[in-house]
């Protein structure tokens, strides 16, 4: 493996910490391992090829120690098989990460009922495909109908059938995201299940980009049903909508919303209420200069609801999709002179869109939080304004999808050197930790705000930008500090060691530093999930839970981190490889 040529720790394995001061030299390091290609003695491959189901509950064997205040149920869900054999002797071959098929898990943490074990846990794992009909009909047919993320096209796929397959009624493919007790028209026989339940699930639901929202046992993972928004409200027909809906922390009501295609493309902003489970629409959105884009996460605070749409637009106004059966193939090629714009909705007073603004173009996946600060503008009248904050993680371009097809993943013909040393230049690939700042008036109102009116929009204010390894994807929070004021975002970032992600990274957003959590080498982790202690007074009291794939023994196991010190607590270990996924969620048990 060819080694940095300076701050040689950065690539070792143990507890890093790093200050601000560090960041610029942390990232050219961080670039000249991806030159040097170290990540060829980093595999992979095990977290994609061979990938088996195993229903189990199987019992895993404990290193160290999980605190029994962690109990409960680690939910998590991504890509599994990526190939399938067809009835017609061909190999059909996933393309993209984001479309390889989807594969629940689930962690039962238990307190052990040995006497004298005190605060010891057991470990029983099980996972379910979540896509069995669909890779049936893809065996059946020998190639994938309907639209999916980044499925590079079959050649031997001709026009009719490309044109009959939009008409051809399927199952998803939600592997992205999930969500536990959704508000909606199920809810009040999902309470009755609740009460039955340890953790109080009495609905689980995988989610991805798509309306569409795929029910699954929370017990035994068994997939239920395919749910689409339109039962939620009638007008949410659109096919698109985030991934990542955001949830008020003290009502339960959720946010999302829904783009449908047409001559004029129309934005919905819609909350489901969660004493109700009936859903109102907040805002709509025709205006002519906000392009229909792709949209994988929102950001919510105390009093509004806030649609960003990055540079990630549509060709044709959407229109390009069904020609092509993929949303990337279906993007305009990224444009830097089209902003990014910001949409501010009231989700209390029905005063609809209530502030418009802009930022630089540019593209992100992921919100971390968003949380409002009031300031007295006027002192005579101390009336107070709001500031804004949003942070996410960004790109300065779109070309970070790309990194995620599976030939650059698995350096499959070069791909990876192609991509990594011979692609992009600058910082297109660099993800940054990305803070703006927008000042709103008091009581603001919806008049005027739904247009642009020939003037141009206002401005945010980034107020940092700090860049890998002292952040990267998949960030999470402590759960408790949503839509508020707060100091830590954990992510999974890399150091230029693997075409995945090397290491797990604790950043303090008030003074920039940075503690890692560099596994030893071919290890690569995935999300780290928050789960806080029991009365905790500081934000950082807790664990984190992230699945670990081993790549060169080929197992997985979860690894149990202090939160506070980013040390390794304890482990359960697998036999076997889990894929490498997205996103989960912990289900504490109920009290």
């Amino acid at each position: 493996m060819a080694a940095p040529t300076t701050l040689s720790s950065l690539s070792g394995s143990g507890t890093l910490h790093r200050l601000a001061s560090d960041e610029e030299q942390d990232a050219k390091i961080t670039r000249e391992n991806f030159q040097a290609e170290s990540w060829k003695d980093w595999p992979n491959e095990a977290g994609f090829e061979g990938l088996k189901e195993h229903r189990g509950p199987i019992d895993l064997k404990i290193i160290g120690e999980i605190p029994s205040w962690a109990a409960g149920s680690l939910y998590r869900t991504g890509p599994g098989q990526n190939a399938v054999d067809t009835e017609n002797g061909s190999t059909h071959r996933v393309s993209h990460w984001f479309d390889g098929f989807a594969h629940t898990h689930k962690f039962d943490i238990i307190p052990s009922s040995v006497p004298g074990d005190g605060n010891s846990t057991i470990v029983r794992y099980s996972s379910r495909l979540q896509s069995e009909t669909f890779v049936d009909d893809i065996k059946r047919r020998g190639w994938r109908s309907g639209i999916s993320f980044g499925q590079r096209a079959d050649p031997c796929v001709g026009i009719f059938s490309k044109f009959m397959s939009l008409f051809h009624p399927i199952q998803a493919n939600n592997a992205v995201v999930i969500e536990r007790n959704l508000p909606g028209p199920w809810s009040e026989s999902s309470k009755v299940a609740q009460a039955g339940h340890r953790t109080g699930t009495g609905d689980l639901f995988v989610l991805t980009d798509n309306s569409l929202l795929h029910k699954v046992d929370p017990d035994t993972l068994e997939p239920l049903e395919f749910i689409a928004t339109s039962k939620l409200h009638p007008s949410l027909t659109g096919p698109l909508a985030c991934a990542h809906p955001q949830r008020d922390p003290e009502s339960g009501d959720v946010f999302n919303y829904n783009l449908e295609f047409g001559k004029r493309p129309t934005y919905r902003i819609y909350r489901t209420n969660a004493s109700t489970g009936t859903a109102d629409i907040l805002a709509t959105l025709t205006v002519a200069d906000i392009s229909p884009a792709y949209i994988h996460s929102m950001f919510l605070t105390k009093n509004y609801v806030v649609l960003c749409v990055p540079s990630s637009h549509f060709s044709f106004a959407g229109m390009k999709i069904p020609l092509v059966r993929n949303l990337v193939d279906g993007m305009a090629p990224f444009d830097k002179t089209k902003p990014t714009q910001w949409v501010v909705v009231d989700r209390h007073h029905g005063n609809g869109v209530v502030a418009r603004f802009t930022t630089p173009a540019g593209f992100f996946f992921h919100s971390v939080n968003a949380f409002e600060e009031a300031i007295v503008e006027d002192q005579e009248s101390q009336a107070e304004w709001v500031d804004l904050i949003f942070d996410y993680v960004g790109y300065e371009s779109t070309a970070i999808i790309q990194g995620f097809y599976l030939d650059v993943i698995l350096d499959r013909d070069e791909a990876a050197r192609k991509y990594w040393t011979d692609g992009p230049e600058g910082d297109d690939l660099v993800p940054h930790l990305r803070r703006q700042r927008f000042r709103i008036p008091p009581s603001p109102s919806s008049s005027g705000s739904n247009t642009q009116g020939g003037s141009p929009l206002p401005s945010a204010e980034e107020v940092f930008a700090i860049p890998a390894p002292h952040v990267g994807e998949l960030p999470t929070i402590n759960p408790l500090y949503a839509t508020k004021p707060y100091k830590f975002v954990y992510s999974v970032s890399s150091r230029g060691l693997s075409t995945m992600m090397d290491c797990l990274v604790k950043t303090d957003v008030s003074s920039r530093a940075a503690t890692i959590w560099a596994p030893p080498q071919s290890h690569t982790p995935g999300e780290a999930i928050f789960v806080p202690s029991p009365n905790a007074t500081d934000e950082d009291d807790g664990v984190l839970l992230s699945v670990v794939l081993d790549g060169t023994a080929q197992v997985s196991y979860l690894v149990c981190l202090s939160a506070k010190t980013m040390e390794e607590v304890g482990r359960a270990e697998l036999e076997f490889p889990i894929g490498l996924g997205f996103h989960g969620i912990h289900a504490p048990v109920s009290v």
